[in-house]
C-alpha cells in the first residue's frame, strides 16, 4: 500500500514539475522587472495568475536563494501585511556597480 502512494505521488510531482517550473520562471521575471520588490498578490496581479497558482513558488524560489524579504511589508487584498519580496539577482548587480 506504501508504494502505490508513493508511485502515485511521484507521477503526480513529474506530472506538475514542468508547471511549477515555468511558473517559478515567470514569479522570478516579474520580481526582476521591479526592483522595488512586490507583494504575492501584486506579483499575481502583474503576472496575471491566480494567488493558489503563484504563491507556492515563492517558498520554492526562497530555498533556492533566488529571491529575499526586504523587510518591507505592504497590505495584501485581504488587508494583511505582507511580505515584499525582491530578486536577489538585483542584489548582486547593485553590488557589482
Amino acid at each position: 500500500m506504501s508504494r502505490h502512494r508513493t508511485d502515485t505521488s511521484a507521477a503526480a510531482y513529474a506530472g506538475i514539475a514542468p508547471m511549477a517550473d515555468h511558473l517559478r520562471a515567470i514569479v522570478h521575471k516579474v520580481l526582476c522587472a521591479h526592483p522595488d520588490g512586490l507583494t504575492v498578490d501584486e506579483t499575481c496581479v502583474i503576472a496575471g495568475y491566480k494567488r493558489y497558482s503563484l504563491q507556492p513558488r515563492f517558498t520554492e524560489l526562497l530555498k533556492k536563494g533566488m529571491i529575499r524579504d526586504t523587510g518591507l511589508r505592504r497590505r495584501n487584498i485581504s488587508g494583511a501585511n505582507a511580505i515584499v519580496w525582491r530578486a536577489t539577482v538585483l542584489d548582486r548587480q547593485e553590488d557589482a556597480a
